[in-house]
């Protein structure tokens, strides 16, 4: 009996000590992009992406790859709950999904979000006023996890007192895989946590009757498809995506920046030194370690990809980290250059953090402004970072986040008036 020559990427424990990117690097370049890896955690094998241009492919075809079948996450779940998950946008084919997204595409333009920036440099700034003269934070909770969070439920109308509430759901939701997140029983708790921003979007929709919702709630809310109004079900299913996808995403991709920030202190100097590369250094970011390390798709017709043949019904996983380090298109991929797109800003629309096609990261804009703000609020008065403990990862195949980096810097010396 042959035994699979490839690691198993959907295993939790190889992203516990954030290890991964060599063990994409080594199935890359053995496979030429497309490697068939058995799964013994679930008994379901896959067919692992790893080149951008076989990804950009999948993606120019969502029929033929689809993310309804079995929705874009890699576990296995039961058939009834991927029918309610199918109501999600990010789980839907053509022709559904363009309808859908257009209800909410118009709070998500650049021009839109531009209008944002002043209240989210507002948000970072208090939130390093908070810390600045303490000389040391728990960079997630108290600061990567701050404007995504607070920017999210402003667009919602959500209160700022359930701030907490909302960032403890989150967690609870996506990190089912680690019990330090979650609990022991993560999928029950993970299931819980939703049933509770249903019931919070439900009453959101309530009040929606008497005192109308003037943001992307009430544009959710008073859209059609169709000519339809969205059920309550979707509405809800909707309200949960957006909570989810808009908050802990960018707070991932702030924490990774900060990390590479620190562990590369002449790439660090370079934006001190040049503020204007700030730009250029978010995208690496987020070329570098995309908040969402791959996703699922479903082969609907046998088909044939350099040689190999798919059949209908087969697990294909799109790995957007190790399609981001792909050495065809990026020179000298495991580089951390902050200098990176500005030295070619061609590069810009290359790098796959965002997803391609129709499944293109809807909320692309806010998250780079989000970045953008946040280093340049936070780079010229957090001096001279340091971890002052090593960094623990979340032990997720999915998402990848940091649970917890500690880092001490020079206080800042308060000025007396």
């Amino acid at each position: 009996m042959s035994t699979c020559p490839y690691k198993n990427i959907l295993d939790p424990d190889i992203y516990a000590d954030s290890k991964h990117h060599a063990i994409f690097a080594d199935i890359r370049d053995r496979s030429d992009g497309l490697a068939r890896i058995d799964d013994p955690l679930t008994g379901v094998p896959y067919w692992a992406v790893t080149k951008r241009e076989i990804a950009d492919y999948v993606c120019k075809h969502p029929l033929l790859f689809s993310s309804e079948a079995k929705t874009i996450l890699p576990k296995e779940v039961p058939e009834e709950e991927i029918a309610l998950s199918r109501l999600m946008l990010v789980n839907m084919d053509p022709p559904h999904h363009v309808k859908y997204r257009r209800i909410v595409r118009n709070a998500f333009t650049p021009k839109a979000v531009s209008g944002y920036e002043q209240r989210f440099r507002e948000v970072a700034r208090e939130t390093i006023d908070r810390i600045a003269s303490k000389g040391e934070c728990e960079f997630v909770t108290e600061v990567a996890a701050e404007l995504p969070l607070v920017a999210i439920l402003s667009l919602c109308g959500i209160p700022m007192e359930d701030k907490q509430q909302f960032f403890d759901w989150t967690n609870t939701m996506i990190f089912s895989e680690d019990e330090d997140m979650s609990g022991e029983d993560g999928f029950a708790a993970s299931q819980a946590a939703a049933i509770e921003v249903y019931a919070y979007a439900a009453a959101l929709a309530e009040k929606h009757k008497t005192e109308p919702l003037t943001d992307i709630v009430g544009a959710l809310l008073d859209g059609t498809v169709n000519d339809e109004k969205l059920t309550p079900e979707e509405f809800q299913l909707f309200f949960l995506m957006l909570i989810a996808a808009g908050n802990e995403s960018t707070r991932s991709v702030i924490a990774h920046g900060m990390r590479l920030l620190i562990e590369h202190p002449d790439q660090h100097q370079k934006l001190l030194d040049k503020p204007e590369l700030i730009s250029s250094a978010v995208e690496e970011i987020l070329r570098y370690n995309p908040a969402f390390v791959q996703m699922r798709r479903t082969v609907m017709q046998d088909t044939e990809i350099q040689g190999q043949a798919l059949k209908a019904g087969d697990k294909m996983v799109l790995n957007w980290q190790a399609i981001n380090h792909d050495p065809d298109i990026f020179e000298d991929p495991e580089r951390f250059d902050v200098e990176r797109f500005a030295r070619n800003p061609e590069l810009g629309s290359q790098h796959r953090a965002f997803g391609k096609g129709e499944h293109f990261c809807i909320g692309a804009h806010m998250a780079r402004l989000e970045m953008q703000v946040m280093f340049e609020e936070l780079l010229p008065r957090l001096k001279n970072p340091r971890f002052a403990q090593p960094v623990e990862y979340v032990r997720d195949y999915f998402v990848n986040s940091i649970k917890h980096m500690q880092i001490q810097f020079d206080p800042e010396v308060v000025k007396s008036s």
